[in-house]
Order: structure tokens, then C-alpha cells, then sequence
């Protein structure tokens, strides 16, 4: 089979791989759309573990089962997840999937979503793999773990009806958290960024005003979403917070990379910190809701379907960050 393996942003080769043999608690999956994530061009996060096959936002068809495997059969069509929490330790048993050991470090694809065919084992079959509703096109299905990370932050910080949203960086993840913002009534909808097709869009996505990143907005948030991350976007949102005001970082610096704080104000004012890393099952399964009920619509957010044999320019796209949004790789079109 073919696979697009990783070994920088602007050197993914298409290679020939042997596919995958499964086991008796194994599922194969034939690859229909794969998305291209923010996380798979933050270079200096990838690099590391080059070459390998990227690709975790997909969705596609089972086409051979495990003798153990009652809950799928062949012909299922299905999205699936390469980390899922164990749900047994004390992370897990609190709601705090994503903080969970096996989650942030066991992988159950071979060899990952950018190939015509992909092996999902261990957990990622029992708790990961879900059948995808008939409402959804495989292209929608890429969008559920991403939207998934997204409910996660949202449910983090408890947006309500009567909150002002900043949302500092309008990419992929940022005009999702436009969208549900958007959809969970918030009062009034800021978003910011460099790229000004990026602001245009989220101006189209519901948000009611938009910003270059840096510019001062003149006005304080109740809950601030980091979806970028860059020093700067950082220091903009910490000082963009109003009093009893919520921040989201949702998106970090590189690691070693640190901005002095005083807490002085954010102690006296009653601002807290949250973070989010990840979905959890839970919260892909409210994604698939949310998609399959209408309330989130992402056709509008796919700017760029590709063969994976133009793999290495859906990377060139997704890395240079101009007027491309999402990129969906198709390794069986």
C-alpha cells in the first residue's frame, strides 16, 4: 500500500508500506479522508520522531475484523481515535482523561491515517473507534476529533449565554471554538489573527468583530481562548482578560519557552488559568452530535482536498498558513 511518511514539513514522500496484518482484537480500516493537523506541521514537535506516518483525523471503512471484534463488522463506516485514557486510573476516574499516562503515551495506529489502509488496536478499538453516523460524510468525520478538542476546552470554561469570547488565533481550532461559541449563544464573538483571509473568515464563521493580533481591541474579555502558539498571542490574551474572567491555553509555546507573570492582578481579580490538551471519548462523542445534528457545520472549513500522492503539497499548504484552512488527504481517491 501507499503511505505519505513524515520526515519534515517540506519532505513527505509517498512510500510503499506492506499492509498492516491484524490481530485477533484488531480492525483494519481503508482510509477515505485523512485531515491535515495543526499539530502534524509544528515541526519542532514532530521532527523529533521522523520518519514516520503521520495522519490522525480520519474516518473510512472497515474492511477486515479480528475473530475477537463483536462490536464492528466489515463494510462499518467509522472514525477513530490513536489515543484513548486507559479509565482506570485516578486521572481518568476524576475527568481528567487526557492527563492519563496511556493516553499521552501509547499510539494504537500502524501506521497512521495518511495510508490506504490502517491497523487500530488495543484500547483505541473498544473506547476510540465509532461508527460514523449516516448523516456524515467521510470528510465531515476528519473534523469530529478536532472538534472533539474543542467541546473539551469549551466545557473547560463554561462559556455561557451572557459571556463575551476572545479568541486569539483564527486558525482550524480557533474558528471551531467561532463556531461553538457561535452555537452556545455567546454574547459577543472577538476573534484575532495575522492572516487577514483568517480574520475574514471568522468574521463569516459568527464572530461579531475581528483584529489583527497585537492591535489593542479595546475591550476585556470574559473568557479568553489562546489558540495560538506565539509568545505574543500569549501576553495579548493575558492582558485581554476581564475581572472574574476565565483564560484558555489551549495552544503553548515551544517547550523552554517562558514569559514572566506577575499575579498580582490576576490573584486580586478573581481571573483563573485552564488548560486543555486532547479529547476524550466523551467529548468526541458530543463532536459527533454536534456535527450530526447541524448546530456545527464544517463543510465551509475544507479548502483543499488532495490525492496522497500530493501529500507533500497538502504539508507546503497546511505549513505556510495563507489562504488554507483545512487540507484533506484522500489515500483511496
Amino acid at each position: 500500500m501507499k503511505a505519505g511518511v513524515y520526515y519534515n514539513n517540506k519532505d513527505v514522500r509517498v512510500e510503499e508500506k506492506p499492509i498492516p496484518e491484524i490481530e485477533s482484537k484488531d480492525i483494519l480500516i481503508q482510509v477515505m479522508a485523512s485531515g491535515i493537523c495543526g499539530s502534524d506541521v509544528m515541526e519542532w514537535y514532530r521532527i523529533k520522531k521522523a520518519p514516520l506516518v503521520l495522519g490522525h483525523e480520519l474516518a473510512g471503512k472497515i474492511v477486515k475484523i479480528g475473530s475477537d471484534i463483536k462490536k464492528f463488522k466489515v463494510g462499518d463506516r467509522v472514525f477513530s481515535t490513536h489515543h484513548v485514557p486507559c479509565d482506570e486510573c485516578h486521572y481518568c476516574k476524576n475527568g481528567n482523561e487526557t492527563a492519563c499516562v496511556t493516553f499521552q503515551t501509547k499510539n494504537n495506529f500502524t501506521p497512521g491515517g495518511f495510508s490506504e489502509f490502517l491497523k487500530v488496536s488495543g484500547k483505541s478499538v473498544d473506547t476510540g473507534t465509532f461508527i460514523l453516523p449516516d448523516e456524515l460524510s467521510f470528510e465531515q468525520g476528519t473534523f469530529i476529533e478536532p472538534l472533539g478538542t474543542v467541546v473539551r476546552g469549551m466545557r473547560a470554561i463554561n462559556i455561557r449565554p451572557s459571556d463575551s469570547v476572545l479568541i486569539i488565533g483564527s486558525g482550524l481550532a480557533g474558528l471551531l471554538y467561532v463556531k461553538l461559541a457561535k452555537a452556545l449563544g455567546a454574547r459577543k464573538i472577538i476573534a484575532t489573527d495575522l492572516n487577514n483571509f483568517r480574520l475574514e473568515t471568522a468574521k463569516k464563521f459568527g464572530a461579531d468583530a475581528v483584529f489583527r493580533a497585537g492591535d489593542d481591541i479595546g475591550i476585556l474579555a470574559d473568557k479568553v481562548v489562546i489558540s495560538a502558539g506565539a509568545l505574543p498571542a500569549l501576553l495579548q490574551g493575558l492582558k485581554s482578560v476581564d475581572r472574574g474572567g476565565v483564560v484558555l491555553f489551549f495552544a503553548v509555546p515551544k517547550p523552554g519557552e517562558t514569559i514572566p507573570i506577575d499575579f498580582n492582578p490576576y490573584w486580586r481579580n478573581d481571573i483563573s488559568f485552564k488548560t486543555c490538551y486532547g479529547a476524550a471519548p466523551r467529548d468526541n462523542s458530543q463532536a459527533v452530535e454536534l456535527l450530526k445534528s447541524g448546530k456545527i457545520k464544517v463543510d465551509d472549513m475544507i479548502t483543499h482536498r488532495l490525492t496522497l500522492d500530493k501529500i507533500s503539497e497538502g504539508f507546503n499548504l497546511a505549513s505556510e498558513n495563507k489562504e488554507c484552512l483545512k487540507v484533506i488527504i484522500k489515500p483511496n481517491n
